[in-house]
């Protein structure tokens, strides 16, 4: 008997060893893929050029996986060392505390099973994030903390206005750091309280989305059932969120979610990471009246990278979404969204953006479009809406 427990306590240690140290990476280098592709050769003026933009990025996922971000990784589209190749100055680093089984870009249910809870037990996130959403929320906001902290001064984590001026004053003084800010992937996780928005205001949120694939407390999804718009909470949520100074990102929201936000603010929004409806005809992009409204109330559209954004996903396929966005739109209202590390699969991580920057000189862009595309609209707005801070 002895013998037996000994050997099912190994077959059990094993298993969890397994579970911890192996599991995640599987389950993110078949979700998180890079497509196979030759080797991009960029031109050396071109690079030149590339290395002299400020370039941001408004979403990607990268506090969801396990492995380490100050190391460069064969597995995933985004680190440290590869923000760096990429010459990366600002990365909007993205929450998600919620995601369907599905995942489907028509239909979701609010209550259908959760594929973080999986990812949360198997990575060994603290325990009181296994059953709270709002946890996870912290635990990925103090992972980018900790990250910062550790980084040796390279990537310097961003909470308002005044450190990103900051920020911005080092960067263009030569520093070659690279900037984090904090966005819950949708407002579910303050789990119906203004209070806990406010706690994740304190500890370092700055852009908050408010649903993700199922619509929640605040109001219906681009992937819910309902289609619905603001309810009485996501009302009083998004005027806590003027008070505070939160930017608001109206990825994965209802079009009439959309309408209803852009009737109570004054302040403009971000869609951090979609595509063009007249480029992509495909269930996760809003109409072009939809964005030339946000674009009017001085809002931000980010590009990304992936099919449901672009459909083709190619340099040129990439370009082609964001030369519509410029013509539909003007060039002060289109960025970079990529959605690196949120179940996507793409031609370009983060190391080698500088084939976009090739593609839409070959293209014709003129310098100024791409400057503003690549990075400065975002300079310029975050500059402008980050909350004040102290």
């Amino acid at each position: 008997m002895k013998i037996l427990f000994g050997v099912l306590a190994v077959v059990i240690i094993a298993v969890l060893g397994f579970v911890h140290f192996f599991l995640p990476g599987i389950v993110e280098s078949g979700t998180n893929v890079n497509l196979e592709h030759d080797p991009y050769e960029i031109r050396p003026e071109v690079q030149s050029f590339h290395d002299s933009l400020f370039i941001a990025d408004l979403h990607s996922d990268s506090m969801l996986w396990k492995r380490d971000f100050l190391k460069e990784s064969e597995v995933g589209h985004m680190d440290l060392p590869r923000l760096q190749t990429g010459n990366v100055a600002l990365q909007v680093f993205s929450a998600t505390t919620k995601s369907p089984a599905g995942q489907n870009y028509d239909s979701n249910e609010t209550d259908t099973s959760d594929r973080i809870t999986l990812l949360a037990v198997a990575s060994l996130w603290p325990p009181e994030t296994w059953n709270s959403i709002f946890e996870r929320a912290r635990y990925q906001l103090q992972r980018l903390k900790d990250i910062a902290e550790d980084s040796n001064g390279e990537l310097v984590f961003i909470r308002d206005r005044q450190s990103f001026a900051e920020f911005v004053e080092r960067r263009e003084s030569g520093e070659k750091i690279v900037g984090g800010i904090y966005l819950i992937e949708g407002a579910h996780p303050i789990e119906g309280s203004v209070d806990k928005l406010d706690q994740l205001v304190d500890e370092g949120l700055a852009i908050a989305g408010f649903t993700h694939f199922f619509d929640n407390r605040l109001g219906g999804s681009l992937h819910g059932t309902s289609g619905a718009g603001l309810t009485e909470f996501g009302r009083a949520a998004l005027a806590r969120m003027d008070e505070l100074g939160v930017i608001v990102d109206i990825a994965h929201a209802s079009p009439q979610m959309v309408e209803d936000i852009l009737a109570q603010t004054d302040r403009p929004v971000i869609l951090s990471h979609g595509g063009m409806k007249g480029v992509c005809d495909f269930n996760r992009n809003l109409e072009d009246e939809l964005m030339q409204r946000v674009a009017a109330a001085g809002g931000l559209i980010g590009i990304g990278y992936w099919e449901g954004a672009v459909c083709d996903v190619t340099p040129a396929g990439i370009v082609r979404s964001i030369r519509y966005a410029i013509d539909l739109l003007g060039a002060r209202h289109v960025a970079l969204g990529s959605d690196y590390d949120g179940a996507t699969a793409v031609l370009i991580d983060t190391s080698e953006l500088a084939i976009l920057t090739q593609t839409m000189l070959d293209e014709g862009f003129t310098e100024e479009e791409i400057r503003l595309v690549m990075g400065e609209n975002v300079k310029r707005f975050m500059l402008a809406n980050l909350p004040e801070g102290a």
